[in-house]
């Protein structure tokens, strides 16, 4: 069985419009033309295809198998490329739950078209990720609602016939379902959740999704850094108690806040995280740097060997991410105010909107709602404060000895952050800025993105708001990525 190494996906956090894009907004018939172009022509071996939001089109096989026919005859959807499903979490997303039974019930459709397309038995669909999972049960309740529900349903007899005999049969049996892990609990249980999950299922090989924005929007990027290498170090000590294979998901940004992985910086990502399997290759990545840049950090993520993941102090970890994380959420506070101003002018650039992420239906820390991790981002470094800084000052020189040989790119992500720093900033707090300075890290300030952002933080404190929209999109246009 091949396992995707690159995950495309649908994360809005670029900034140029992909030349396909009938306008500023991807969405309908625009998203199936961009899973195709990843494919044929980027190199991405699966494409996210998100269930949640607005613009929900389950017959995204039907039309890729129709409108591009000639290149999936060669490319076999299900074997050597692949459509995984993001569903809604029931338990959370309460006025969408009912998507999750619509795309679930999609799947044997889809099962029938390629049949008919391949002439042979074969599954373009077969795994679906399931959001901001908190135990095992709700994966759980996914896989038994599909092979209970969806598949089962075939025996039932409507007078003197089955379902599968009037309908047909119903198409794969079984489906994996991806837990994507979000919060830090979640994270550091997910081997637990998983061992619980598989105890009672013959499967040669799991899935594991875990976020990599999220964790930085809620705890700051160290503490997002620290808690996926705990996670995957856990799920790799499973893998070889339960021998169940595990291959890990990690969902990496643009920015060094989001994970740093764009075409430039390849390499830097592998080294950070080994043992991780499949990468997510967000809008950014793909629309904002050069075709064959893109094309060449795609086949070097695909080319690469998967190394063990290293083994990491967990108690010193975790006490770190106490300390850093309140610490950050402080700064967060005291910045709220211009962040929500800003964030009004960070264009849009799907149709579809991405799940509503950990604190329910509005994203909310320390009481105070705060907007999603692309306009999170994408505010501050418009204001010249990267959000890579916020928290800092909660690190010792024991922390950041520690740092150094634990997260291996710690001074390579600042370093690319502050890049797009503003040290005049108004708005900052003056014990940032100078444990900014004690750093002692040697850094180039983008001179041209810092007086992008100059001219923003003035209008912001002024209350003038015009052409704030395209001063945020000329300083992003300079970083190569929106948030």
């Amino acid at each position: 069985m091949k396992i995707p190494r690159c995950m495309s996906t649908q994360h809005p956090d670029n900034v140029n419009i992909p030349f396909f894009a009938e306008n500023g907004e991807l969405g309908g018939e625009d998203e199936i033309q961009e899973a195709y172009y990843v494919f044929s022509h980027l190199g991405c071996d699966e494409q996210m295809w998100d269930s949640e939001g607005k613009e929900v089109d389950n017959y995204i096989v039907k039309k890729l198998l129709s409108k591009y026919g000639s290149f999936f005859k060669t490319k076999i959807l299900g074997e050597s490329i692949f459509i995984t499903m993001r569903v809604p979490n029931p338990e959370i997303e309460k006025s969408e739950a009912k998507i999750l039974l619509e795309t679930l019930e999609s799947i044997p459709r889809s099962f029938d078209i390629a049949r008919i397309f391949y002439n042979a038995d074969i599954a373009p669909i077969f795994e679906v990720i399931l959001p901001m999972v908190t135990s095992s049960e709700s994966i759980d309740l996914v896989y038994r609602y599909y092979v209970d529900f969806v598949v089962g349903k075939k025996n039932m007899k409507l007078k003197n016939i089955t379902v599968s005999q009037w309908i047909g049969d119903f198409k794969p049996e079984r489906i994996n379902v991806i837990p994507l892990f979000e919060d830090r609990k979640n994270m550091l249980n997910a081997h637990n959740h998983m061992r619980e999950y598989l105890k009672d299922k013959d499967i040669p090989y799991q899935r594991v999704f875990l976020a990599r924005s999220d964790p930085a929007l809620n705890y700051g990027l160290v503490s997002a850094v620290l808690l996926n290498k705990i996670s995957i170090k856990r799920l790799y000590k499973l893998e070889e108690e339960m021998g169940v294979r595990i291959y890990p998901i990690i969902g990496t940004g643009p920015s060094p806040f989001r994970g740093n992985l764009n075409p430039e910086n390849v390499e830097g990502v592998l080294k950070e995280y080994p043992g991780v399997y499949t990468f997510t290759i967000q809008s950014a990545f793909k629309y904002d740097h050069p075709p064959e840049k893109v094309i060449e950090g795609i086949r070097k993520i695909k080319e690469s060997k998967v190394e063990k993941p290293k083994e990491i102090d967990e108690e010193r970890s975790l006490e770190l991410i106490d300390r850093y994380s309140k610490e950050y959420r402080k700064r967060v506070l005291e910045l709220k105010d211009a962040i929500l101003s800003v964030s009004r002018f960070i264009p849009s650039r799907r149709k579809r909107k991405l799940h509503i992420g950990l604190f329910g239906y509005s994203r909310n820390v320390g009481g105070v709602s705060l907007p999603r991790a692309i306009k999170f981002t994408a505010s501050l470094y418009s204001l010249g404060i990267p959000p890579e800084i916020l928290g800092i000052t909660a690190l010792s020189k024991s922390d950041l000895d520690f740092l150094k040989e634990t997260y291996v790119n710690f001074e390579k992500d600042l370093k690319d952050a502050l890049r797009f720093y503003n040290p005049q900033s108004r708005l900052l707090n003056k014990e940032v800025k100078k444990s900014v300075e004690k750093l002692g890290i040697d850094f180039d300030i983008d001179l041209n993105h810092k007086e992008i952002t100059k001219e923003i933080e003035d209008r912001i404190l002024k209350n003038k708001i015009n052409q704030i929209g395209e001063l945020v999109l000329r300083a992003a246009s300079l970083r190569k990525f929106l948030g």
